[in-house]
């Protein structure tokens, strides 16, 4: 089999057999298009080819390029799962990559917006909501929403009006691997959205479509979506990431100043304020446990930074 075939098969597999997100499996193409040009070059076209040796040259020319650590081990482990696929269907005789070894990405601590600082940017939105614009309700009721449960910004957006249980303050969401899981959120967030179905989404909603855009378009409108953006269409990823970061540009702090730094400061304040670690990774929807303890390093940081600044003997 040609590597070119292999990589759409193995795409096809992710998507059908391993239930993976689209940008999964975009990062998992990207990737893999990247060994593919390599393979080529040297002049491995069959998937049979591929060896240990090349795929190591091609991890070892990445980081020579000054590929960051993070970059190198998701490469590598996107050719893992290739390979070991590719074995399993018998395109491969062997798993070429079963012992591949990539550098461990260097962790970086998420950025996290403290509690004044948060409370001031709530402030604002409610302001710009007192007066009723539809945009303005919509916004402090997803912000409130990220804030208060921690949600991707992929499963904010894919929310539906009957996904929210605003009697039990609870909504259904969708997550990664299509699983699917219950987050609590509070009262402050079920007045935002209250708002928000009341005074703005019914305005959204009836928004009248630009002259160009087609009445039979299967995306207007997004009838069931909780969130609506231009034209009665679902909010997208990018309105949201834009939102988030305008409203964070002048906060101080390091890190991407996008929506996943209100599901990081969701998951710190929690810690902050005695969650268990196990509440909080059931909240966050994380496979691992592992991957929520970062947040217990965020909350050490904190301390400390508290401590050297207050303790006179620091």
């Amino acid at each position: 089999m040609s590597l070119a075939a292999a990589v759409e098969d193995f795409a096809v597999y992710l998507a059908a057999e391993r239930g993976f997100s689209p940008h999964t499996i975009r990062a998992y193409r990207s990737d893999l298009a990247g060994l593919l040009a390599f393979a080529e070059e040297r002049g491995v076209a069959g998937s049979s080819a591929l060896t240990l040796d090349l795929l190591r040259d091609w991890l070892w020319v990445g980081s020579q390029a000054g590929l960051a650590r993070a970059t190198i081990a998701r490469r590598s482990a996107s050719a893992r799962g290739f390979t070991a696929w590719l074995a399993r269907t018998g395109a491969s005789p062997a798993d070429p990559a079963i012992r591949l070894r990539s550098p461990k990405p260097g962790r970086t601590l998420p950025r996290v917006i403290n509690h004044a600082q948060m409370q001031d940017l709530l402030g604002h939105l409610e302001q710009r909501a007192a007066g009723g614009e539809p945009h303005a309700l919509r916004d402090l009721a997803i912000v409130e929403l990220l804030y208060a449960s921690g949600l991707r910004v992929s499963e904010l957006v894919g929310l539906d009006t009957g996904d929210v249980d605003l009697h039990r303050l609870t909504v259904r969401v969708t997550g990664k691997g299509s699983k699917e899981r219950v987050v609590p959120f509070g009262v402050p967030a079920q007045s935002a959205i209250l708002g928000y179905l009341d005074r703005g989404r019914p305005v959204l909603a009836a928004a009248k479509l630009p002259p160009e855009t087609p009445v039979h378009n299967p995306a207007v409108p997004a009838a069931a979506a909780l969130f609506l953006g231009t034209a009665r269409r679902r909010l997208g990823v990018r309105a949201v990431y834009r939102l988030v970061a305008t409203l964070l540009a002048d906060v101080p702090g390091n890190g991407p100043a996008g929506p996943h730094a209100l599901r990081h400061t969701a998951a710190t304040h929690l810690l902050d304020g005695g969650a268990d670690l196990r509440a909080v990774q059931e909240l966050l929807g994380h496979a691992s446990l592992g991957t929520t303890q970062i947040y217990t390093h965020v909350s050490a940081e904190r301390l400390k930074r508290s401590y050297l600044t207050a303790h006179p003997r620091a």
